[in-house]
Parts: C-alpha cells; structure tokens; sequence
C-alpha cells in the first residue's frame, strides 16, 4: 500500500476511534437515565414477592421510586428534544442536477476516481469556502406547500433519506474566478470526505453531537410559561453537560476526517491543487473588497447587485492590472471559467447575489419598491449619484435644524443649499453665547440598525441613548466644536431613519411579492431578528458619517458645476471622475476641516478642479 494509502487509512482509524468515544457517552448518558429505574423495578418487585419486606426497603422504595420516575423523564424529555431539533443547516442556493449536468458529472467523476460515495447534492454559497453539510435530518426537508419553477431549484430540494451522502457546498466566487480544472482540484479534499462520512459510526457520532448542539439551542430560546421554562432549563443543562464531554474526542474525529480526506485526495490533481490555493486567497481577497467597498453602499441605499460573482471576476481582473504581482492571472481568462458548468449561470449569480445581501447585510428576501435589484451598468447613477445627494440632503437638514444660514451674513435660504454654506459653518468658530446640542444621547448606528422604539421624526425630537453613550464622545475627541455637534445631530438622524427602515421595507414587500427565481430556502433564515447572520462592518462612528456626508457634498458640487459624472472602482466602489480621470481621494483634506477647522487644503482642492462651491447643488 502506497504512503497516501496508509495516511489515509491511519487518519481514518483515528476519527472512527474517536467517534466510538462520542457513542461511549451517548451510552454512559443512557445507562444513567436507567438506572434508578432498573433499580426501582427491582426494589419494587423483591417488594411484592417478599423477598425485601421491612419498613427500611419501604422507605427506599418510597424515595428511590419518585426520583426514578424524575430522571427517567427528565432523559426521555433530552432524548426527545435532542432527536426533534433541527440541526443548524447554512443558508445555501440549492442545485438541481437538471440545472448544472456538467458541474454533478465532475463531482461524480471526481467521486469515482477517489473512490468514495459521490455527494447527494450540490448548493452554493455566497462565501469563498467549500464544505460537506449533513442534511439528512427530516426538518431539512422541502417545504410542504411550495413549489418553484426555476433554475436553481430553489423550495424543491429532493427529500433526503437517513442514509444519503452529505451535501456538497461550494463557494459561488469559486465557480466565477476559478477554471474548470481548479475547482476540480479544490473540491477533492472536499469531496474525498464522504468516504469517512459514509462509515456508520462516524456517521452516528456526528447526528448526537448536532443534536446536542441543536438541542441547547431550543432551550436558549424564550419561551411562554414558567413550566415550560423550568423543563428547558433542566434539558439545556444536561445536553450542555453531554456536549461538554463529546467537545474534544468530536473536533479530533473531525481532524482525523479531514486528515484522511487531505491523504486521499492527493492521487488527484495534486500539483495543480497547489496552483489552485492560490486562487483561493485572491478570491478571497477580491470577494471581501467587493462586498465592504461596493456592495454595501448599493444595500445601504435597498439595492442590492444582482451579479456578485460576476463582479468578482471585475474586481480581480482590475486587480491583476494594477499590481504586479498578479499580473499572471488576467491570462487565466482565456479558459473555460467553472461558472460554465451551470445551465443559466445568470440566475445562479442572482439568487447567491441576494442571499449575500441578506446574510451580510439582513435585507429583505423579496424585492420590492424599497428592495430592487441593481445591474452593475446602473449602478453609477442607481447608487453612487443617490446616496452622495441623499447625503447632502440629509447634511443639510441637519444644518437646517441647527439655524445655519446659506452664507454668513444672508438670510436662510432652504432652497439653495450650498458646498460654502457647509464649509463657512465648520470653519467660523461659534459665538460664545450660542448653545451646542449636547452629544450625550447620540447613537452610533447605521440606517440598518434594529428596530427601536417609535420616536418623533423631527430632527429637534429626542433620540434615545446609545449601546454605549460614550463611545461617540470618545471618537469625537480631537475635533472642532461644530464638527462634534454636527456628527452627533448626524448620527440622530441616520438612527431615525434607521428605525423607520423596517417597516417601510416589510410593508413594501409583501407576501402578494414573487419570489426570485433561484431564490434559497427561507427556512434557515426564518427568523429575521437573527440578520445580518455576518455583519461586514461595525457601525460607522460619528467622525466617519460626518466626512462621509462633506464628501458627498464635495461631489455633488463637482457634479453640478464642471460635470463631473459619479463612477464605480471595483477595488475602491463608489468613486468621482473628472475629467474621465478618477478624483484623488477626499479623505485627508476632509479630515482637516473636521479635526482642525481649516479649509484651506480643501479649497485648494475645489480651486484646481475649478469646483466652485458657492454654487447651489440639486438634492434628492
């Protein structure tokens, strides 16, 4: 036997040893729900035949009894929750095998050749990783009443038995970026870990170590009714206790799994699954920038890109262009991309496309008037030209609400807002007797915070107080005076807004909404409290909305005045040209006014592009 042999063979007896480890507690739990009762039968029987008379076993028989009753329920109210939780089950795009013939042919080739079961399905995932997923639990069933027509096979996943394979779930950015011979060679360690899945006891370790999981997860949950509270409480604590024990012979099963996959799969593409890890970091890479610099700000406004992964492809290719050190990926382009395997790899692309929104950023599962699509053509004008004037607008009712006129020494005038406005306010120091809005109640949340409390909507309305009141006051230290009360007024309007955010989107998609061809299964993100399963950014601070806001207005001035045109840079996102040149960046001449109150490298800015501020700019 070869050496890959005898490494997966010896990986393989190392996870079934630990996994007999995990079943060994599973039966030292049972034996001990079944004692007392085996020894209450026995005490009860030498009773009633006088084999154990006397007023003492009485006595035993009378305590021993109730509490073998006690802790026989108390085991059959764990078994019983541990065997009905649903085991957690990611959020994926279903694959039906009419949908992508040739990716399921590839996936069984690869199978044959590794010599393991092939797996029973394929979903995607908006996410750079690839995995093995045990659905075979019957709550991961398809949903009893709905159907869907699509590619993608979404809300008709074929009902999966006991004893099915496990799932196979790819990284969507893997299918777009990668070729067909990458993913090939990334997907056989993958792949390759069905064969030690398929072994009955690693198999039957794995279900009690997820339903202990899922099991402690019911009884967190809040329930109605002391009872039923105090029931929960005693099965959380005994499947806390299991899982406790199962913790370490389960991460070494695992480990050995994995370490029998890794040895098997090397009989295949191994030199070209060295390549491959390459195009798994870069994708990464240009994944996480995609989503952070040009997807969030589309979801921030309620659209969301329609085409992600295409985007992906974009970004790296903008990528290879400008470092030098992958420069050798852009000729990967010439070959068959993975994506190629899928039957309408467009309707893929937006089903994964939405659930990304919805796991990174915990948008709607509909579209809707305040939920649509958005193609990567339109997204200059759908996007970057409305979130820089909605910004605007927003800074200058803020300005409103703090009695700023339009210049100094002119009458209000709402109706002509302007950059100068803006900057003469956070340059001139305030008059000694004028009063600042206090900072102390000033949240430090996005416009997708959690639903709060209803609250007047004028912006001298009280708003209510911050996680952590001081948080703002700590990332404001350093600045002017008008820049803190500025960003702090900031900050309570995008919380206003934030909160009125939830309704108006679940009233704008309804259930009367069709769903989205490709769409995934709703069921593992049923509960909406639960979203954005994987936040990408923390809540912007007060400082960073404030520059977000004047860079705004420094580009809507741009726009209006020398027909500068809004742009997107898909390492970068939204962006500014010029002149069909892409603008430097703001940031250090923003942070200037705001820190110290001076202008003047921002003036100059405006002065060399001929900006003139003085200039009313249209709003949203």
């Amino acid at each position: 036997m070869s050496g890959s042999g005898l490494g997966a063979e010896a990986g393989a007896q190392a996870a079934r040893s630990r996994a007999l480890a995990v079943l060994r507690i599973r039966s030292r739990a049972l034996a001990v729900a079944l004692l007392p009762a085996a020894v209450a039968v026995v005490l009860l029987v030498g009773g009633s035949t006088g084999h154990l008379p006397g007023t003492g076993w009485d006595l035993v028989r009378r305590i021993l009894t109730p509490l073998a009753v006690l802790v026989l329920l108390l085991g059959a109210a764990v078994a019983l929750v541990v065997v009905r939780a649903r085991p957690a089950m990611s959020p994926t795009v279903p694959i039906a095998e009419e949908a992508a013939p040739d990716l399921y042919r590839m996936v069984r080739d690869l199978a044959d050749r590794l010599g393991v079961p092939a797996p029973s399905a394929i979903a995607l995932t908006p996410d750079c990783d690839s995995w093995l997923e045990d659905r075979t639990h019957p709550a991961h069933g398809p949903p009893p009443a709905e159907e869907h027509d699509d590619i993608a096979g979404a809300g008709r996943p074929s009902r999966v038995r006991t004893g099915a394979a496990p799932v196979l779930v790819i990284g969507s950015p893997f299918l777009w970026w990668m070729r067909v011979g990458e993913l090939r060679a990334v997907l056989a360690p993958v792949v390759a870990g069905t064969g030690p899945s398929a072994h009955p006891d690693i198999a039957a370790a794995r279900r009690f170590v997820r339903g202990l999981d899922a099991a402690v997860a019911v009884t967190a949950e809040s329930r109605r009714g002391p009872v039923f509270r105090g029931v929960l409480a005693g099965v959380g604590w005994a499947a806390r206790l299991l899982l406790r024990g199962c913790r370490g012979h389960a991460a070494e099963m695992e480990r050995g799994v994995a370490a029998a996959a890794a040895e098997r799969a090397q009989v295949v593409d191994y030199g070209l699954r060295i390549v491959a890890q390459e195009q798994v970091g870069l994708a990464y890479a240009g994944w996480d920038r995609l989503l952070t610099r040009v997807a969030l700000p589309a979801w921030r406004m309620g659209r969301w890109p329609s085409r992600l992964n295409a985007g992906v492809v974009a970004a790296l290719t903008e990528l290879s262009r400008r470092d030098r050190l992958a420069e050798g990926f852009a000729s990967r382009l010439g070959e068959r991309p993975a994506c190629d395997l899928l039957e309408e790899p467009g309707a893929v692309d937006e089903a994964t496309s939405l659930l990304a929104a919805r796991l990174f950023h915990g948008g709607p599962a509909k579209t809707g008037p305040a939920w649509s699509p958005v193609h990567w053509d339109d997204y200059p004008e759908a996007v970057v030209d409305r979130k820089w004037r909605t910004d605007a607008a927003r800074l200058h009712r803020v300005l409103d609400a703090l009695h700023v006129p339009p210049t100094p020494g002119e009458p209000p005038a709402p109706d002509a807002p302007t950059l100068t406005r803006v900057l003469a306010h956070l340059t001139t120091p305030p008059a000694p007797a004028e009063p600042l809005p206090s900072m102390a109640p000033v949240p430090s949340t996005e416009p997708t915070a959690p639903t709060a409390p209803a609250r007047p909507t004028g912006l001298d309305a009280p708003t209510a107080p911050a996680t952590d009141p001081t948080q703002d006051d700590e990332d404001l230290t350093g600045t002017t005076a008008r820049s803190a009360a500025l960003a702090a007024r900031l900050s309570a309007e995008l919380a206003r807004e934030g909160a009125a955010a939830p309704a108006a989107t679940s009233a704008a998609t309804g259930p009367e909404d069709a769903a989205l061809p490709g769409a995934p299964d709703p069921a593992p993100l049923g509960d909406d409290r639960a979203l954005p399963l994987f936040p990408l950014q923390p809540p912007r601070t007060a400082r960073e909305l404030l520059a977000d806001h004047i860079t705004a207005m420094v580009c809507c001035a741009a726009m209006d005045t020398v027909g500068a045109a809004p742009g997107l840079d898909w390492l970068d996102g939204p962006t500014l040209v010029l002149g069909g040149v892409r603008a430097a960046d703001l940031s250090p001449q923003v942070l200037d006014l705001i820190e110290d109150g001076d202008p003047s490298a921002l003036h100059l800015w405006l002065t060399r592009q001929g900006i003139r501020p003085e200039k009313p700019v249209r709003l949203v």
